[in-house]
């Protein structure tokens, strides 16, 4: 069995500070976006409107296009850390959604103003669709990448890309559906969240099934 890490320690007023940075840039980013469109933000307008120069912006993010996915690496290193830190006994699945529950526990990002553009965007602008498979498919390599190395007796390489693809599939295609408008039906975020992890839950159960079996 592999211990559990202890909780990271307070950061500090620096790290505060930059955090705040960080989050003004984003809620700027989300509403310039919803107001005036994607392609007609800028990112200089995006830092003014956190009141930053646009040389500050690019050390928090690399693009335009990179303020859509603030949390994105986050989501993918908790998703590696619980592999790491599984417990003996811990199939590849029940691995998979403790680190979901891990991040939603910690993520806000799910229900943020953000996430809602984001989606919006996702279907109306391919430059905002081709960085979100980008940035999904880069997720499920590196995922399936440590599954592999954590089960080796139990998924060669192109199941662990399958159950990895899975994984992020139920989630993208469970918030497709209930971040839209008429699909999410006034729910909270908690209920948000509990849908997207009941709808991997069941995605990923024909897995845990054939573990079962053998």
């Amino acid at each position: 069995m592999v211990k559990r890490e202890h909780a990271d320690p307070a950061p500090s007023l620096r790290e505060r500070k930059r955090e705040r940075t960080r989050q003004a840039l984003i809620d700027a980013a989300a509403d310039l976006f919803e107001r005036q469109g994607y392609d007609e933000t800028t990112v200089a307008q995006i830092a003014a409107a956190a009141e930053i120069g646009t040389r500050t912006f690019f050390g928090y993010f690399a693009g335009k296009e990179d303020i859509l996915f603030p949390d994105s690496d986050a989501r993918a290193r908790a998703t590696i850390a619980a592999i790491a830190d599984r417990d003996a006994g811990e199939g590849p699945v029940d691995v998979l959604l403790r680190s979901l529950d891990t991040i939603a526990e910690r993520d806000t990002d799910m229900v943020s103003p953000m996430a809602v553009v984001r989606m919006r965007l996702f279907h109306t602008v391919p430059a905002v669709r081709g960085k979100a498979l980008q940035v999904q498919l880069a997720a499920q390599r590196e995922i399936a990448q440590e599954l592999h190395a954590a089960f080796p007796g139990e998924l060669d390489r192109v199941t662990a890309a399958a159950l990895a693809g899975a994984l992020t599939g139920a989630v993208s295609g469970a918030l497709d559906v209930l971040m839209d408008d008429e699909g999410t039906g006034g729910a909270d975020a908690d209920q948000l969240r509990a849908q997207v992890r009941q709808a991997t839950e069941q995605a990923l159960r024909p897995w845990r099934q054939r573990r079962d079996e053998r």
